[in-house]
């Protein structure tokens, strides 16, 4: 049994830059789903797509790197955890390197990043911080 699936999703992606796989696979469901969708609309993945298998869909997603094979994901960062949940209010949101990065919160209306949930000025609990 796997505590903390969205950990687990952030370092298969991790892995994934780190060795420059095109692509990674992970178990589906809705929140995983919101956090690829909100890495595909900050530029930090190419797309997905969910393929369907008995008894558990797949997410793969479609990493991004620059043209000389640069990483776009230098860090990816869990930073509520089943331990401790860290919340914040859509005027506390951290910024991440000033602003070069994002915190992807998860709010009441769906996963969003920093700039989106300031912009709706809903917070949320943060689930993690990229760049």
């Amino acid at each position: 049994m796997m505590t903390d699936p969205i950990a687990d999703m952030l370092t298969r992606i991790r892995n994934a830059v780190h060795i420059e796989r095109p692509f990674v696979d992970i178990p589906v469901s809705k929140v995983k789903i919101g956090i690829a969708e909100t890495l595909q609309r900050e530029g930090y993945i190419w797309d997905f797509e969910v393929i369907e298998q008995e008894p558990q869909g797949i997410l793969r997603i479609n990493l991004k790197y620059g043209p000389n094979g640069e990483r776009v994901i230098q860090k990816i960062d869990r930073v509520s955890k089943p331990g401790r949940r860290v919340y914040s209010g859509s005027e506390d949101i951290p910024e991440v390197l000033q602003g070069l990065g994002i915190t992807i919160l998860s709010t009441n209306q769906g996963v969003l990043s920093s700039r989106e949930a300031r912009a709706k000025h809903v917070g949320g609990e943060i689930l993690c911080r990229i760049y």
